[in-house]
């Protein structure tokens, strides 16, 4: 029994290994993909009371087994009810999730439910007719569902961009309904109508054989490259929640011009226009005042002396030059003893320049200057 269990999960494992592993750019979360695994296999129980009761109906229309009633019961009802619960649960589990952003998520989303189905439909035959059941739909059946689910994987993914570009996603979404109901339907109707007409025409038997099996290559090589491109193609049709660029860099004494709401997360906010210098480091969302803004004063150039303060501050300076040639500053000289001359007296004033020998100025009355007194 365990190794007849093995057999029943073995394609089912293989496959979902291969769909994860080409999710080339971001990994999906892995209990997410378990739980739309296991939602998968509770479509199973939708599925079989759909086709029993769409069996009993087409039983009361058409009571003889034909190639017909074959053909309506694989396309019409079986397909439908299958991959229309899968839809369904990858709809409801997958469409508003925050992990569809790439386009290749799709197929791995719908791979996941396709196959939680097959899981539990494997085991139930593999366990009622045995080990060649299980070798069979090995390569067949298992295969064969991942193949319908990555058609309706791909429309999907379309359907979900076409949504976040702000269009329609009607078409797209009928169409990851519709193709994968076909192709599900176009398989069970080779190995249906075969099935009714094993007794009858065996050479219509055999020929379904043949169809069948040029289908399976086609679809899984229709699949395979699906995938591949699918792959290669992988792109991000959500973007990524924006960062606020900071403002450009402005030293005001020390503190940097940007404030923050919270210790670990920045908030920037740029300097206004009216000054240089209005913002300051903050560590709450309550704006803080900026600091005053220092006023500056040009320098201003010094004011040309005039000739006679130029005069004056050159006598108080120098002093008096003697007849002997020596420079004094005393009323004699230091070096013959001679007084200091009567002309040599005269001194400008400071206030207004004019020329004056007695302890005023003469023009505006400002008192001679003591350096000049010695």
């Amino acid at each position: 029994m365990p190794f007849t269990f093995a057999l029943a999960l073995i394609p089912v494992v293989g496959l979902l290994l291969f769909i994860y592993f080409n999710d080339k750019n971001e990994k999906e979360p892995f209990g997410f993909l378990v739980g739309l695994f296991f939602a998968g296999m509770g479509t199973t129980v939708s599925a079989l009371i759909i086709e029993l009761i769409g069996g009993v109906a087409l039983e009361l229309v058409l009571p003889d087994t034909s190639i017909l009633k074959a053909i309506i019961l694989a396309c019409f009802i079986v397909a439908p009810a299958e991959e229309l619960g899968k839809f369904l649960i990858m709809r409801i589990m997958t469409w508003k999730s925050k992990h569809f952003d790439h386009s290749y998520d799709a197929i791995v989303y719908a791979v996941f439910v396709s196959l939680g189905f097959a899981a539990l439909e494997n085991i139930k035959y593999v366990f009622e007719r045995g080990i060649g059941a299980a070798i069979l739909r090995m390569f067949s059946a298992v295969p064969g569902h991942a193949c319908f689910a990555v058609f309706m994987g791909f429309f999907y993914s379309k359907a979900k961009m076409a949504k976040e570009n702000g269009k329609s996603s009607f078409g797209y979404t009928m169409l990851a309904l519709i193709v994968p109901i076909l192709i599900h339907g176009v398989y069970d109707a080779i190995l249906m109508s075969g099935t009714a007409a094993y007794e009858d025409t065996p050479v219509l038997t055999g020929l379904s054989v043949l169809l069948w099996i040029g289908f399976l290559v086609i679809m899984f090589a229709g699949s395979v490259v699906v995938i591949i491109y699918s792959s290669r193609h992988d792109k991000r049709f959500v973007p990524l929640p924006e960062e606020p660029a900071p403002a450009p860099y402005q030293h005001t004494y020390g503190q940097p011009a940007y404030t923050t709401a919270s210790p670990f997360q920045p908030t920037y906010r740029p300097a206004s226009s009216a000054s240089p210098v209005q913002s300051m480091y903050q560590t709450s969302a309550t704006p803080v005042a900026a600091p005053a803004q220092p006023v500056f004063k040009p320098l201003q150039p010094a004011p040309t002396p005039s000739p006679a303060t130029t005069a004056v501050a050159a006598a108080a300076v120098i002093g008096w030059t003697c007849a002997c040639g020596t420079v004094n500053r005393a009323k004699f000289c230091t070096e013959c003893g001679k007084p200091r001359p009567v002309e040599n007296k005269n001194w400008f004033c400071p206030n207004c320049g004019a020329p004056s020998h007695l302890n005023f100025c003469g023009k505006c009355g400002t008192s001679k200057p003591e350096s000049l007194n010695r």
